[in-house]
């Protein structure tokens, strides 16, 4: 049986993709700076052979979106040796919006090079993760009790990091998903507000949602060593929310899997059930 390669396997979808292929008996391989079962670095060239020997299946990330970086080295390059190496399936996981974004946006050309590939090709373009509330940057906030967010009373269907693993699993493994952008998101759209109350009603303690001036928010990431560029890209996401232009709900999960997307209120029980917010 074919192997796959995972990158930012030990990662949020990383992590949830492998223990789905693995459960189905697929050989994975799972790749990263560290704890992988390979080395595996986007911006070392020289441990990308390695990771790809032997390998039938990819799901691609790029995790830096700094400006600084020359992304047309990095993704492009990584998949045309992906293909040169006898890779002949790629699943990448993109973001919500960026069919819209600059040409020069990181996103926009990893899409771009992946389409372009001449292999099979899925990309996956998630709204905001639900599990930012219990594994990333909103947990301290929330574990404080007061999640401080430019986002006013703007609503988004969060996505489940559990149904975007069983698309990419799915995407990964099944010819019908060849070349299919699959927008993901949850079965409504909520506000911060919303979200913040419910993990309150679950959790058993107060949570707030404060809304705060994006270069207030700016500065504090900036603070705490995010790279202003990026401070500033993750503030103008936040602010479109408060602006009425998050995303629609998309029938994206039903759509590749045949069932419904996650509810936003069934993360937060089984998460509070799980001791994330103790």
């Amino acid at each position: 049986m074919e192997t796959i390669l995972v990158l930012g396997g030990t990662g949020k979808t990383g992590r949830r993709i492998v223990r789905r292929l693995k459960a189905a008996d697929r050989p994975v391989r799972t790749a990263s700076r560290s704890n992988g079962d390979t080395v595996f670095d986007l911006d070392d060239p020289t441990t990308w052979a390695q990771a790809l020997d032997g390998v039938a299946a990819v799901y691609l990330m790029e995790p830096n979106l700094r400006t600084d970086v020359d992304h047309q080295a990095r993704m492009p390059r990584l998949v045309a040796e992906a293909v040169a190496a006898g890779v002949h399936r790629l699943v990448l996981l993109s973001a919500h919006g960026i069919g819209d974004a600059d040409e020069s946006h990181p996103l926009k050309i990893a899409e771009q090079a992946v389409r372009s590939c001449g292999v099979d090709w899925t990309i996956l373009r998630p709204d905001w993760f639900s599990q930012n509330f219990s594994e990333s940057s909103w947990l301290p906030g929330v574990l404080d009790g007061a999640l401080s967010l430019p986002t006013g009373d703007g609503r988004t269907p969060f996505v489940d990091a559990e149904d975007i693993a069983e698309v990419a699993a799915a995407s990964l493994t099944e010819d019908r998903h060849s070349g299919q952008i699959y927008q993901l998101t949850g079965p409504r759209a909520i506000s911060f507000g919303e979200a913040a109350a419910l993990i309150s009603e679950a959790t058993g303690r107060t949570v707030r949602h404060i809304d705060i001036a994006p270069e207030a928010f700016v500065e504090h990431w900036a603070a705490v060593g995010v790279p202003a560029d990026v401070a500033r890209l993750l503030s103008d996401l936040l602010v479109a929310v408060r602006d009425g232009r998050g995303s629609a709900v998309s029938d994206g999960v039903e759509r590749a899997l045949g069932h419904p997307a996650r509810r936003f209120e069934d993360y937060v029980t089984e998460t509070a059930a799980a001791g994330h917010w103790n």
